[in-house]
C-alpha cells in the first residue's frame, strides 16, 4: 500500500509526544468535576431513550408521520455513534476540561431550541448538532475515570460509568412518562437543562485546565475521521431504517450497506498503521481489553430483556402507556446507585476473582430469562417484578467486573484510545440490538400469526364474520406472546456465548494496586 510505503520511507515523521501533564491531586474539587462529567454523560444517555420512546406523542406534536419520524431518531444515533469515535482525540487536543463544557453546554441548548423547530429540515439539522455533542460525552467519562481517579477509588469510578449501561435507560422510561402523561411535552427536550447546566459548571470547577496541543493537528488521522464516520453513520442509518424501508428492496438501503462495508474495512487498515490512530487496535492484542469490548458488545442484547422487551410486551399486548409500564424499569434503575458500588467494593479485593462474580451475574440473568421464556397472555405489571430483581442484580455483575478486567491492562496514557474503541462498540452494537430485536419480533410475529391463522381456518367453518374479527385479533396477541417468549429464549443463546468467552478468553486480573515506589 502506498501509505505504508511512505511511512517506511519517512514522510509521516512523528513530531514528539509532549509530555504528559502532571497529574492533579485528587480532593473534593477533582471530585466535583468528575460528578460534573457524570451528570453530563448521563443525561446524554437519558436524552436519547427518551426522545424515543416518546416519539409517537413527539409525531402528533409536530405534525409529522411515522416515517418523517424515524428520521428524527436515526439522525440523532447516527450523529452520536460516529462522534464518539473521535471524542476523546479533540478531548487531548483541545483539552478535556475545555471541550466537556463546550459539548455539555452546545448539547443543552440544542434540547432547549427543539421545541421550536419550524419544520421537519430544522429539527433533523438540531438533533444532528445534539447527537454530536451528545456522543462526545461519554467517552470524556472514561477517559476522566481513567486519568484522575487514584488507585484505591478507581474501581468506583468505574461502577460509574457503569451506571450509563445500566441506570441510564432503564430510567428513561419513568420519564418519558413523567413528561407525556401529565406534564409539558417540551419537557422531553428540555428536561437535559438542568443537568446539562450543573455538569458544565462542575466541571468548570473542579476539573484542571491542561495546555491546548494543537501540533496534534499535524498527526491528525483525516482519512481515519473520514472513514470511521462516514462508515458508522452509514451503517447506524441503514440498520434504523431498514425494516420500514424492507432492506434490500430498496437501494438506499443497499448503498448505505454497501458503502459501510467498504469504509470500515479501510478504516481499519488505516488505524493498524497510522502513527496516532482513533482505534488502537493493537489493544485487542491484550486478552482482558479484548474480553471486554466483546462481552460489553454482547450484553448490548442481553440487557433488552430488562427493559425493552418487557416494555414492548406490556405495550403491545396489555395495553399500557408508559406511565403505566414505569415501576418496571424503576425496579432496574433505583437499585444501581447502591448496587454498582457494591459490586466494585467486593472486587476491590485481592482474593476475590472477577470472573467467578461475572459467571454469577450471567447465571442470574440466565434464570431472568428462563423465567421470560414462561411468558403468557394472563401476565401483567406484577408478573415481571422478580425477573426485574434478577436483572438489577446480575447487570452490575457483569458490567462492572469487566470494565475493572478491560482497563486494568490499560496504562492511563493510553485512556482515550480505550475509551475511543469501548464506547463507539457499545453504542453501535446498543443499536444493532435494537434493530435485531426489531427484525426478530417482526419475523416470529408472522411466522407464529400464520401457524396460527391455518390451524384457526380448519376450525372456523360456519362462524359469523364478527366472530372471525375477534378471533383474528386474539390470535395476533397470541402471536406476540409467542414472540416474545422466543426472545427470551434467544437471549439464552448469547449468554451462552458469553459464558464460552468467559471460560476461554480473560486471565486472572486483581484490582488496582498502590503505585511502587522507587
Amino acid at each position: 500500500m502506498p501509505f505504508i510505503a511512505l511511512r517506511r520511507l519517512g514522510y509521516f515523521v512523528s513530531a514528539p509526544p509532549a509530555p504528559p501533564p502532571s497529574p492533579a491531586p485528587f480532593g473534593w474539587r477533582l471530585a466535583l468535576g468528575l460528578v460534573g462529567v457524570l451528570i453530563a454523560a448521563l443525561t446524554s444517555g437519558i436524552n436519547d431513550r427518551v426522545t424515543d420512546i416518546a416519539l409517537p406523542d413527539l409525531l402528533g406534536v409536530f405534525g409529522l408521520g411515522h416515517d418523517e419520524g424515524t428520521w428524527i431518531t436515526s439522525a440523532y444515533s447516527a450523529a452520536e455513534v460516529a462522534t464518539m469515535l473521535i471524542a476523546p482525540w479533540l478531548a487531548v487536543t483541545f483539552s478535556l476540561r475545555r471541550f466537556a463544557i463546550v459539548v455539555t453546554l452546545l448539547f443543552s441548548l440544542c434540547g432547549a431550541l427543539c421545541p421550536f423547530a419550524p419544520n421537519l429540515e430544522s429539527l433533523l439539522a438540531l438533533r444532528v448538532l445534539q447527537g454530536m455533542a451528545g456522543g462526545c460525552l461519554p467517552p470524556l467519562l472514561m477517559t476522566v475515570a481513567l486519568r484522575f481517579l487514584p488507585w484505591h477509588i478507581k474501581l468506583y469510578g468505574l461502577s460509574a460509568y457503569a451506571l450509563t449501561a445500566t441506570f441510564g435507560p432503564n430510567l428513561a422510561m419513568p420519564l418519558t412518562a413523567l413528561w407525556t402523561e401529565g406534564s409539558d411535552w417540551k419537557l422531553v427536550f428540555w428536561q437535559i437543562i438542568p443537568a446539562g447546566l450543573m455538569g458544565a459548571a462542575l466541571i468548570a470547577f473542579g476539573l484542571p485546565q491542561d495546555p491546548l496541543r494543537l501540533e496534534r493537528f499535524r498527526q491528525l488521522d483525516w482519512r481515519g475521521m473520514l472513514l470511521g464516520c462516514g462508515g458508522i453513520a452509514m451503517l447506524v442509518i441503514a440498520l434504523t431504517q431498514g425494516e420500514r424501508l424492507d432492506w434490500l428492496e430498496s437501494p438506499l438501503i443497499c448503498v448505505l450497506l454497501l458503502g459501510a462495508g467498504v469504509t470500515l474495512p479501510l478504516f481499519l487498515i488505516n488505524e493498524w498503521f497510522h502513527p496516532l490512530p482513533l482505534f488502537k487496535l493493537q489493544l485487542l492484542e491484550r486478552r482482558n481489553f479484548a474480553f471486554g469490548i466483546t462481552t460489553l458488545t454482547l450484553f448490548m442484547f442481553v440487557s433488552l430483556a430488562g427493559s425493552a422487551i418487557p416494555a414492548a410486551y406490556l405495550t403491545g399486548v396489555q395495553g399500557y402507556r408508559p406511565l403505566q409500564t414505569m415501576p418496571i424499569a424503576l425496579c432496574i434503575a433505583l437499585p444501581q446507585l447502591i448496587l454498582a458500588p457494591m459490586v466494585a467494593w467486593v472486587i476491590n479485593r485481592n482474593w476475590v476473582d472477577a470472573r467467578y462474580v461475572i459467571a454469577a451475574g450471567l447465571g442470574l440473568l440466565s434464570l431472568a430469562c428462563l423465567g421470560g421464556s414462561l411468558l403468557t397472555g394472563e401476565w401483567v405489571r406484577e408478573d415481571f417484578y422478580a425477573l426485574q430483581a434478577l436483572h438489577a442484580i446480575g447487570q452490575p455483575m457483569v458490567v462492572v467486573p469487566l470494565l475493572m478486567l478491560a482497563t486494568g491492562v490499560i496504562h492511563p496514557m493510553e485512556g482515550p484510545f480505550a475509551s475511543s474503541m469501548v464506547n463507539t462498540l457499545r453504542a453501535l452494537f446498543s443499536v444493532i440490538a435494537g434493530s435485531v430485536l426489531e427484525n426478530f419480533i417482526t419475523a416470529r410475529e408472522h411466522f407464529h400469526s400464520n401457524t396460527l391463522l391455518d390451524q384457526l381456518g380448519k376450525r372456523a367453518q360456519g362462524l359469523s364474520p364478527e366472530t372471525l374479527v375477534g378471533i383474528a385479533g386474539r390470535v395476533r396477541g397470541q402471536a406476540y406472546v409467542l414472540t416474545f417468549s422466543d426472545a427470551f429464549i434467544g437471549l439464552l443463546a448469547v449468554i451462552a456465548v458469553l459464558l464460552i468467552v468467559l471460560l476461554t478468553l480473560p486471565k486472572r486480573a486483581y484490582p488496582p494496586q498502590p503505585p511502587v515506589s522507587p
